[in-house]
């Protein structure tokens, strides 16, 4: 079993953390619990009805938060020509093409997201195995492989959410920072969880969102009243 520190087991012993509660108050437990000095991440765990073992079962997806999330986001763009004027205009903090991935083989990962035009992706493939374990991989599915670069620069840096179910079924994503305050991260997962929502696979039978949990990065975690979620999403 994990030791957890004096201030974590105060905030749990404060809180009755296993009792179900509403989205809003889930919300605002959590926050209210942060103990920390720095501004922490305010992130959401949904267990789903699938079993992503099965490719037609897989949830995966990306949503442009309405508060983003609060931090900086150092884009790198695979491309060639004229592409990457225009990356560089929007914004992109590295762009390139062989010699991106020549930097990237030497070690260098100094960026959160990564884009690709199509014309890319052989060369993006050279570091696949760099960049898929870390979340990095550009991928058409998630709107990171496109010949719009501006535009999935700018969204990218004004808070895009890629999210993913896991092995276990349970999909992780970030909502944003304890000082947003309950109004813009209630917002923020409204909008992210109508898109898990959207991405629900037609082969997923029963229960499709069974249950959730709201925590900060070092804080407990706060789970939801399932039976309470549609009034939240309605609202």
């Amino acid at each position: 079993m994990p030791k957890h520190g004096k201030k974590f087991q105060d905030a749990v012993k404060n809180n009755a953390v296993q009792d179900k509660t509403s989205v809003e108050e889930a919300v605002s437990k959590s926050l209210k619990s942060s103990f920390v000095k720095f501004d922490e991440t305010v992130d959401v765990a949904l267990r789903l009805g699938v079993d992503p073992k099965y490719s037609d079962q897989m949830v995966r997806g990306a949503v442009s938060l309405p508060h983003g999330l609060g931090k900086t986001v150092r884009v790198a763009v695979f491309c060639k020509g004229e592409k990457q004027a225009e990356a560089k205009d929007a914004g992109a903090d590295v762009y390139g093409a062989e010699d991106l991935v020549a930097r990237i083989k030497d070690g260098w990962l100094e960026f959160d997201a990564a884009v690709a035009t199509p014309d890319c992706m052989a060369l993006v493939g050279q570091v696949g195995r760099i960049l898929g374990p870390r979340g990095l991989m550009p991928n058409a599915k998630t709107g990171t492989v496109t010949m719009d670069v501006a535009k999935t620069i700018n969204e990218l840096k004004a808070g895009r959410v890629e999210f993913k179910v896991d092995k276990a079924g349970i999909l992780h994503a970030p909502l944003g920072k304890v000082s947003f305050g309950d109004e813009k991260i209630l917002d923020n997962l409204k909008t992210l969880l109508k898109a898990v929502n959207q991405a629900k696979p037609s082969a997923a039978k029963g229960t499709y969102m069974m249950t959730m949990s709201i925590s900060t990065t070092m804080g407990p975690g706060f789970k939801v009243d399932m039976g309470q979620l549609k009034k939240f999403l309605d609202a």
